[in-house]
């Protein structure tokens, strides 16, 4: 410190530090704990929540896969559900709500969003269930983590092994899906680029809704330290139509 300073000025100086040091506690950096960690740490939380689901039947619940044994994610945003509550006349509950796909619990809930980091292999409970959940009315909304290609792959792989007799295509601009709550004309990725999303369809029945790219969302996902990928820019108006088209179609 300059001594030469005036006392006042000392005394500010040294009051700012202080804060400043108490701030970087908070957040985790000054305690050792990293935001990679941290994240780590709500993913877990995540998946221990989901051995037994808290939800309120009585209202359209969206289930956060656990999948993999013990893999899922914070990086994909719940805020869209407040918007479809806002937005349309359904009784949404305006948070996710953790489930193992290994689970009879999953069967509880109409929607799941889907998404994670890193490759990854499906146990064959979890791809009976998947199977068994899509082809009896339940829907899937999904995209990895910071447009992760190692997720894409797994993804990929492992809906062939599932669903052989489906395809994932590309849905055009004029699908309903896109019209239904929000009127969307183009999508665009975080650079401005054209994106596309991907479906499939279950006899004619849009079963999911696939991004490479994402639709997490990613800055309105509480304590997600992913950057966010090439993100699709309107994926709030994409999730929020995804979920209604499904719970009304």
């Amino acid at each position: 410190m300059n001594r030469s300073l005036p006392t006042f000025f000392r005394t500010t100086l040294l009051t700012l530090g202080t804060l400043a040091l108490a701030q970087i506690s908070v957040f985790g950096v000054g305690a050792g704990v990293s935001a990679e960690q941290k994240q780590k740490e709500m993913e877990a939380e995540v998946v221990k929540a989901a051995e037994a689901p808290n939800a309120d039947l009585t209202k359209l619940q969206c289930g956060n896969l656990v999948y993999a044994g013990g893999k899922s994610s914070i990086c994909f945003a719940d805020k869209f559900l407040a918007d479809v509550a806002t937005q349309t006349n359904l009784n949404v509950g305006k948070n996710f709500i953790p489930v193992r796909l290994d689970a009879d619990h999953v069967f509880d809930f109409p929607f799941c969003v889907w998404s994670g980091e890193d490759d990854f292999a499906l146990t064959k409970k979890e791809r009976d269930n998947l199977r068994k959940y899509v082809l009896n009315g339940g829907f899937i909304l999904s995209s990895p983590g910071c447009s992760d290609p190692r997720w894409d792959t797994a993804l990929r792989r492992e809906l062939k092994l599932i669903f052989p007799e489906y395809k994932m295509v590309k849905l055009p601009m004029s699908h309903p899906v896109f019209s239904i709550v929000n009127q969307i004309s183009r999508l665009t990725d975080k650079h401005g680029a054209p994106a596309f999303v991907e479906g499939m369809e279950v006899n004619g029945r849009l079963v999911m809704v696939y991004s490479k790219d994402g639709l997490n969302d990613v800055s309105n996902a509480r304590g997600c330290c992913c950057c966010g990928g090439n993100m699709i820019a309107e994926s709030v108006l994409v999730n929020v139509n995804v979920f209604t088209y499904a719970l009304l179609y």
